[in-house]
């Protein structure tokens, strides 16, 4: 089956995305509602999961939503 926006409807991506997620509303500190959240746009047929996931990798491996830090902890 494909997960493809062009191959699905708008209540299948949401099915797909809720399956893959889980429960949503299971997690008290709030981050799986965030999840469903990065997800809206395939829901809405404008990015395809592939798409998303890209993005937030490139943010992730860039260090841009994280903390940042002076240093490497070692003096020298």
């Amino acid at each position: 089956m494909s997960i493809l926006i062009k191959d699905t409807t708008r209540e299948e991506r949401e099915r797909i995305v809720a399956e893959s997620i889980g429960n949503i509303y299971g997690s008290c500190d709030g981050c799986m509602a965030g999840l469903a959240e990065m997800y809206q746009d395939y829901i809405d047929g404008k990015k395809e999961i592939r798409e998303i996931n890209m993005e937030f990798n490139a943010r992730y491996e860039k260090g841009g939503d994280g903390p940042s830090r002076s240093g490497c902890g070692y003096g020298g």
